[in-house]
Formats: C-alpha cells, sequence, structure tokens
C-alpha cells in the first residue's frame, strides 16, 4: 500500500462554448457605439437642463425658467435622429456626425419644437384650471389627447425635419395625420417614453448613462416607418405597397 491516492484522469465531457460569429460581435458593437454616441451628445446638448433639474425637481413650478430649457431638446433630438440616419441600422458614424447634425439642424429643429412646446403647455394649463370646473370632466380627456398627440407629432416632425420644412403650414395637419394612421407605432413611442421618463426619474444617473440612446433609437426605427405624406419616403413605400 502507498501513501498517495492515485488519480485516474477525468474523461472530458461537452464543454460550454459560446460560438458567436464576428459579423454578430460587429453588430453588437455598432449599436453599443451608436447608444453610447447618443447619449453623450443629448447629455452634452441638454448641459443646462440638466443642471436645472438638479436645483428644481419640480419644472412645472417654474415653466417661464424651464420652458427655454426644454426648447433646446428639440435640436438635440433632431441630431440624434439624423446621426442614426447616417449610420444605418447596423454602421455606426463618429461623434462629428452627431455634431455636425445638430449644427445644421438647430433651426428647423426650434421651428418644430417651439409650436409643439407652447400646444403641449396649453394644453397642461388648460388640464389644471378646468379640472374643477363643471364641465372639466368633458373637456379634460380632450386636453389630455391634444398634450399626447402633440408630443408625439413632434417627435415624428423632428424625424423627418426636411419633409416638415417642405410642407410648411400643412405640416400642422399632415404630421398629427401620419401619427393617427400609424397609431399602433404611435402608442408604441407613447408607452416607451413614459416608461424612459418613469425610470430616469427613479434612477437619474443610471436612467440618463442607457436609457436616452435607447429609446430614441427605437423611436427613430418606429418613425421610419411613420412617413410624413407627400415626403420621399412616403412616396416611396406607397409604391412598395
Amino acid at each position: 500500500m502507498t501513501g498517495r491516492h492515485s488519480t485516474a484522469p477525468r474523461p472530458a465531457g461537452p464543454r460550454l462554448r459560446l460560438n458567436v460569429a464576428h459579423s454578430s460581435w460587429e453588430l453588437v458593437w455598432a449599436h453599443v457605439h451608436r447608444v453610447l454616441v447618443v447619449n453623450l451628445g443629448m447629455a452634452t446638448a441638454n448641459l443646462p437642463l440638466l443642471a436645472a433639474l438638479q436645483v428644481s425637481h419640480q419644472p412645472w413650478r417654474h415653466p417661464l425658467f424651464f420652458a427655454p430649457l426644454l426648447l433646446l431638446t428639440g435640436p438635440s433630438v433632431a441630431a440624434a435622429f439624423a446621426y442614426l440616419d447616417q449610420a444605418g441600422e447596423d454602421g455606426e458614424a463618429s461623434v462629428r456626425a452627431f455634431t455636425r447634425a445638430y449644427a445644421r439642424l438647430f433651426r428647423p429643429a426650434l421651428r418644430i419644437s417651439g409650436p409643439v412646446l407652447l400646444l403641449v403647455i396649453a394644453a397642461v394649463v388648460d388640464a389644471v384650471v378646468l379640472r374643477t370646473s363643471p364641465a372639466g370632466a368633458a373637456l379634460l380627456p380632450m386636453a389630455a389627447i391634444t398634450a399626447v398627440l402633440a408630443a408625439l407629432s413632434g417627435i415624428v416632425a423632428l424625424a423627418h425635419p426636411d419633409a416638415t420644412r417642405r410642407a410648411g403650414h400643412k405640416a400642422f395637419v399632415l404630421v398629427p395625420y401620419a401619427v393617427l394612421r400609424h397609431w399602433p407605432l404611435a402608442l408604441m413611442n407613447l408607452a416607451l417614453v413614459t416608461a424612459g421618463l418613469l425610470l430616469i426619474n427613479q434612477a437619474p444617473l443610471m436612467g440618463l448613462a442607457v436609457l436616452p440612446g435607447c429609446v430614441l433609437f427605437v423611436l427613430w426605427h418606429n418613425c421610419r416607418f411613420t412617413p410624413i405624406p407627400g415626403s420621399e419616403r412616403c412616396r416611396s413605400s406607397d409604391r412598395t405597397g
């Protein structure tokens, strides 16, 4: 007898292997890269708003102070959509693409976000004033629908700034019509925006670091299938349909 125990070699069993193609890793990295660039661009463009929210967590109590800061979110959202347009579904684009899009779309986006913001504020004020009136039960749903439709129309218009500019005053009718025509995508956009805002409110740092790019990517994808009537994308989709 020997004091040493002989250990027989264990049979090699099947091992778990993560076989992921190189193209799949490129696709994942491209998506992560787009999200990071959009998050960085949105945070940089909206630094005044983020700083103001650190001072006051109730922006509705200071509408004159927060309204101009909220107005500046329009160009950043339009720049994010234009950046995603340039990057495409599977590609990448540099940070300079976001900054160039922001500079190019600053004025057109302000012309879109300005009326949208005024309409949303007017609808919210009407809802607050009419909630205690006898006609409040009948008018509150109308004010809520107006605010939601204006916000969703603003998102679609910011995704198609060139088509909105060409439509001119008709855009105030054509864009809401496009939203109502593609109402399932509009409801998805509303759910995404609502969930994103709630999560950011619960965890501001974590939410701002992750959610804006992911939410805007899905909104951009949905807005691609919500073209404004009369635009080139709408005409091409009508031909293929």
